[in-house]
């Protein structure tokens, strides 16, 4: 198939942005309910691409209301002051048959790393409206203390009540514009 470079916009009715992070002994889980982002690119060769997404970060739900409250303190995400999280993709390798690792920056709370994505394209089909759609599997990890977001607290036993490490997933489903 010829190279198509086109631009595909993520549709936030079929995708989804989630996180889990360790807590006391166990994991929490959450998700990002307001975000957008667009890949420019060939879908049947991401080695040229160029995606950028944005999350609304005071959009967080761990479906614990006190515990979302306090993720948007200055503690944590600091919505007051940094209401997006961003990426911008710089380079892509392709490291499999549909497997690509996207390179970027992940800016939050005013803070800029370079992040690596782990991304599987998931096919390309033609939904009944006359729409033509692919769908993405990506997955990162960092470091929350990267990005200036350190408030812990010690507890009796000398561990932490939160881990530092931070996995991020998101399922995409684009639409061709």
């Amino acid at each position: 198939m010829a190279s198509e470079e086109s631009t595909w916009v993520v549709d936030p009715a079929h995708s989804t942005v989630g996180f889990v992070v360790r807590h006391l002994v166990s994991k929490v889980r959450g998700h990002f309910q307001e975000f957008q982002g667009r890949i420019v690119g060939d879908p049947n060769d991401l080695t040229t691409a160029r995606a950028e997404f944005e999350i609304n970060v005071a959009s967080v739900n761990t479906n614990q209301a006190d515990r979302d409250k306090h993720l948007r303190t200055s503690d944590f995400f600091d919505v007051e002051h940094y209401p997006t999280m961003r990426f911008e993709s710089t380079r892509v390798e392709k490291t499999g048959d549909a497997n690509y690792t996207v390179y970027g920056n992940l800016t939050l709370r005013g803070v800029t790393r370079e992040v690596p994505v782990a991304v599987t394209s998931l096919g390309i089909a033609a939904d009944p409206w006359g729409n033509t759609r692919a769908g993405f599997e990506c997955s990162a990890r960092i470091n929350r203390k990267d990005f200036g977001v350190n408030w812990n607290q010690v507890l009796e036993t000398g561990g932490l009540m939160v881990g530092d490490m931070v996995d991020i997933h998101l399922e995409l489903e684009t639409i061709k514009q």
